[in-house]
């Protein structure tokens, strides 16, 4: 029995409800990540005993769930757009955005999917994109495909965030700290393309990088939708 299907105990003199518990669970994640949450800090955030929140949660991992699913109320968008590079690009710009309201989620993102409401509502809106343009096996590939690219840079970007937090140094001071080894080591000579890139390249923010790479990915879906069947 999952925590969604298990029916909450009735109130008592302090009112407690998942819901209660899941917004003080979020805010804590909030202020100092999910090492900052427990069912203990929860409880006293809500001035009940530890023991009360067993009734409504068992584990951590339940809270955890919980929490994500109320994140992925923020990622459905108002309306489904027909267009389904459209809904797909919106369902990942509001995961990106999410993440960096939340930047927690970054780290429980991907792996088995969230069997709540809205993360299952979410994935229905990711099918529901794609549905009747291709078969089902390729339009589970393309969620699957599309999901992998932007998990993956949300998780480049936050990590990137917490640096800068950890060091105190932006993404500049950083490149200006570390230049001398840099030069030092492209001056080599057993670097070549990295040498390239790195007096060549334009360098850009986190959100048009975030931007290209998720058309790249769209068009390289939207080839596999419009290949004739072999």
């Amino acid at each position: 029995m999952t925590v969604w299907d298990r029916p909450e105990p009735p109130t008592r003199p302090v009112p407690l409800d998942r819901e209660r518990i899941v917004a003080a669970a979020i805010a804590l994640a909030d202020e100092g990540g999910l090492e900052a949450v427990s069912l203990r800090k929860v409880a006293a955030r809500l001035n009940a005993g530890p023991m009360r929140l067993y009734g409504y949660i068992s584990t951590k991992q339940e809270l955890f769930d919980l929490m994500v699913d109320e994140v992925h109320a923020e990622i459905l968008p108002e309306e489904q757009p027909g267009d389904w590079r459209e809904a797909l690009r919106i369902l990942a710009q509001h995961t990106r955005q999410a993440a960096l309201r939340h930047e927690w989620l970054a780290d429980l993102l991907g792996g088995r999917p969230t069997l709540g409401p809205n993360g299952l509502a979410v994935t229905e809106a990711k099918l529901a994109a794609l549905d009747g343009l291709a078969d089902i096996d390729t339009v589970m590939r393309a969620v699957e495909t599309v999901s992998a690219y932007f998990t993956g840079a949300i998780r480049r970007e936050v990590a990137n965030l917490r640096a800068e937090r950890a060091t105190g140094l932006s993404k500049h001071d950083w490149q200006r700290a570390s230049g001398p080894h840099v030069m030092r080591m492209l001056a080599t000579g057993r670097f070549p393309a990295l040498t390239k890139a790195v007096y060549d390249g334009t360098d850009v923010d986190a959100e048009a990088s975030f931007a290209t790479g998720l058309d790249w990915v769209l068009d390289a879906v939207a080839a596999k939708l419009t290949r004739p069947p072999a």
